[in-house]
This record gives structure tokens, C-alpha cells and sequence, in this order.
């Protein structure tokens, strides 16, 4: 931490704050110059009290820590990235992978003729959502158990890995017998009981960042997840509310980036919901591969028209066929590649 002192403090304030950091268990260094004193406190701000408290003190100008809160989940506590093995699917190391499929599954001939498109395609995992968290309550829901029979299908019929949200920690159990990876949607990115839930789970979790989350938010939430002893976590940018209206949320490369820098975990990225309508899918998705991104979650039906939500954002197969022919030489040209698909050259 470093504290900075108020212009014309006094010697004896100066040592009231000094007595403070030492009761904290930390060694004050004091740096004096002409106009201010700077007090540097020497100390583990992961392992010891905050010292952001002596904000309060009248002659504490600022408070400011040196150290990143985020531990387990930083490049400084693993530098190489982290590879998660997803039933024979290794996410992570230099291997790009694309998560495809419905919003919602809805019936059985659309989940089923949805994985083997996708599947034929070049995708390596499977999506689809059984429980549908919406802004309104008066939309589609999902189909809930009979929508997670139905991913057991698509998995039974394709080998596909699944890949599905759970809402709620009373559900993860459920959730947990059929999906291979759980996703932690947006609206539940600091849901601290869920993500406890999720991690004792087991199972490896894609962590999507909140809507109006701070990239240190969104890494922190993946620290919950780990501190309960799952490491397997999956970073997913999806875009973030801001003012702009053009797509239905802002894609933050800058976050993808900056995540890939400060953390092991893969990063993956939803350039579905960031764009919200379809022609800006495939763009979308080179930006994330050139940003460093280690995978896509991309949404695909077979009839985005007749779609129960969500249909103006996914692709139909044949668009989904060319995103991952657009993909192959750009994956190989950030040095990556491309699983399930054919790499050029």
C-alpha cells in the first residue's frame, strides 16, 4: 500500500499514521519530500488487514495498493496458461475452440439437427440453454429438466460436450449430471453462493464477465471459484453495457487482452450477445481471435426466425459453416489451432 499524506501535515500526524500501518502488522518506509510525505507499506495485502481504512484519518490524502487482489488466478502465481481437459476437448495451450449452438433448446428435432450442423461444421462443444435467465418475465424461460434431456440427447447422438447455464446453487447438482462444463451467466458473475457452488461441483466453468463488470471484478469472481478448490475456470468476455446502441453490448477486446496478460485461465469470447443481431457475428469473432482469444461460444439454429429467444443474434448453419472457414487462418496466424477444424497449409 501506499499512503499518501495531506500538504502541511504535522510530525505528530505523520506518526499517528505510522502507528496505524505497524498495527496492521505492516512496516512503514517513510519517503519526505518538499510539500508531502508518501508513507510505502511493506506487507502481503492478500494476507494481511486493508489499509484502505485510514482513508478516514484527516491528514490521509490517498490510499493505494500496490498488489493485485486476485492471487490463485494471476499470471504471477502460475505463469504458463492453464489447460482444462473438458472430456477429451483440451481448452487452453495454443488450441482455439468454438462452443456452438441454440439460445434456448426448445424441442427435440431442433437441439438434435442444431449439434449435428454444428458438429459437421467444426465445432468441439456444444451450447444450449435449459434454464433462461430474461429481462422480462414474460419471455421464454427455457425448458428446464426436459431441456437438459435434451442436451443429454445431442451429447448421446454427436459426442459433443456440453456446455449450459445453472442459475441457482440449489440446481448445480442437476445442472452437474448432464453438462460437461457449467456456465455462470452474466447476471450471476458476482453471485457469490453460486459461485461456491459451482466450484464445489467440480466440473470446469465458464465464467461469463458481468454486464457492467470491471475486468478486475471478473477475475476476482473467478478467485471465488478457485479459493474453493476448482481451478478449472474458463473466462468468457460477452461485451459490456455501455451507451452504444449500434450492437446490443460494446465487445471489449481491450478486456480480452488484458486478461490474457494478467491471467493463466483461458479466455474465451461471445460475440452473440456482445453484437445482439447476426451480421455482426462473424466480424466480432475475428476481433476476439486477434485479440488472443483461446475459443468462441457462438449461437446457431437451424431457424433463427422461429427462435423462443434470442433469434435475431444467431447464426443459421451455413453462416455458422463460413465463421469457421474465416476462422482457420487467423487462428493460425496468432499462432493457434483451430480444433475440430482444417487448418491451410
Amino acid at each position: 500500500m501506499i499512503i499518501v499524506l495531506k500538504v502541511g501535515t504535522q510530525e505528530a500526524e505523520i506518526q499517528q499514521v505510522v502507528d496505524a500501518v505497524r498495527k496492521f502488522d505492516y512496516e512503514p518506509r517513510l519517503i519526505r519530500g518538499v510539500e508531502r510525505t508518501v508513507i510505502a507499506c511493506v506487507g502481503d495485502e492478500r494476507m494481511h488487514h486493508t489499509l484502505e481504512s485510514l482513508i478516514v484519518l484527516p491528514q490521509v490524502e490517498s490510499v493505494t495498493p500496490v498488489q493485485k487482489k486476485f492471487k490463485l488466478v494471476s499470471r504471477e502465481y502460475q505463469p504458463s496458461d492453464t489447460v482444462i481437459d473438458v472430456a477429451g476437448c483440451r481448452l487452453g495451450g495454443g488450441t482455439f475452440h468454438v462452443v456452438a449452438g441454440p439460445c434456448s433448446v426448445e424441442t427435440r428435432e431442433q437441439t438434435l439437427e442444431t449439434a449435428r450442423l454444428v458438429k459437421a461444421a467444426g465445432a468441439t462443444l456444444f451450447r444450449g440453454g435449459a434454464f433462461k435467465p430474461r429481462t422480462s418475465p414474460y419471455d421464454f424461460q427455457g425448458l428446464g429438466r426436459e431441456g437438459l434431456a435434451l442436451l443429454r440427447a445431442a451429447r448421446e447422438e454427436t459426442g459433443l460436450p456440453l456446455v449450459t447455464e445453472v442459475m441457482s446453487p440449489q440446481d448445480v447438482d442437476m445442472v452437474a449430471e448432464v453438462a460437461d462444463v457449467l456456465q455462470i451467466g452474466t447476471r450471476n458473475s458476482q453471485n457469490v453462493p453460486l459461485l461456491a457452488a459451482c466450484a464445489a461441483s467440480g466440473k470446469p466453468i465458464l465464467l461469463k464477465r458481468g454486464m457492467a463488470g470491471l475486468v478486475d471484478e471478473w477475475l476476482l469472481a473467478a478467485e471465488y471459484i478457485c479459493v474453493h478448490g476448482n481451478n478449472k475456470v474458463i473466462l468468457c468476455e460477452r461485451g459490456i453495457r455501455t451507451f452504444e446502441h449500434a450492437t446490443r453490448n460494446t465487445l471489449d477486446v481491450g478486456a480480452v487482452a488484458v486478461a490474457k496478460k494478467e491471467s493463466h485461465l483461458p479466455v474465451f469470447v461471445d460475440p452473440s450477445h456482445a453484437a445482439g443481431r447476426f451480421d455482426m457475428v462473424i466480424p466480432l469473432a475475428r476481433a476476439a481471435v486477434a485479440a488472443g482469444a483461446d475459443g468462441l461460444l457462438v449461437e446457431v439454429h437451424p431457424d433463427p426466425a422461429a427462435a423462443l429467444s434470442d433469434g435475431g443474434q444467431q447464426l443459421k448453419p451455413k453462416q455458422f459453416a463460413q465463421l469457421m472457414a474465416e476462422l482457420a487462418p487467423l487462428v493460425q496466424v496468432m499462432g493457434k489451432r483451430l480444433a475440430g477444424g482444417t487448418t491451410p497449409g
